[in-house]
């Protein structure tokens, strides 16, 4: 079982290393096709990717934040995303198959 946690950003990186949290990878970005059964992925990914995670039998791991609209398009530093509640939370998330919508 490998852990990954998915981040472009140096803070969040800071973050998790004050916080404990132990990881087998740090990466930039993540291609879902290197997840095996096990693996744990932590990251605030969009939803397609944290569903491929899921399907390939992984456990996703969002990195959730309240992030006040002053603070959003800016670097953020682990004391602030500490101020903003930052926290792990898993989610199960699944794509439902042969829906068709159509934008009106």
């Amino acid at each position: 079982m490998t852990t990954y946690f998915v981040s472009r950003h140096p803070g969040a990186h800071d973050w998790a290393a004050g916080e404990g949290i132990v990881v087998d990878q740090m990466i930039d970005h993540l291609d879902p096709a290197v997840i095996a059964p096990g693996d744990r992925v932590i990251g605030s990914l969009p939803v397609n990717l944290a569903a491929a995670v899921c399907e390939r039998g992984g456990c996703y791991l969002h990195l959730s934040i309240d992030l006040p609209a002053a603070l959003r398009g800016r670097e953020l530093t682990a004391e602030q995303m500490r101020d903003c509640t930052a926290r792990i939370e898993e989610y199960r998330v699944s794509r439902i198959p042969d829906t068709q919508h159509t934008a009106q």
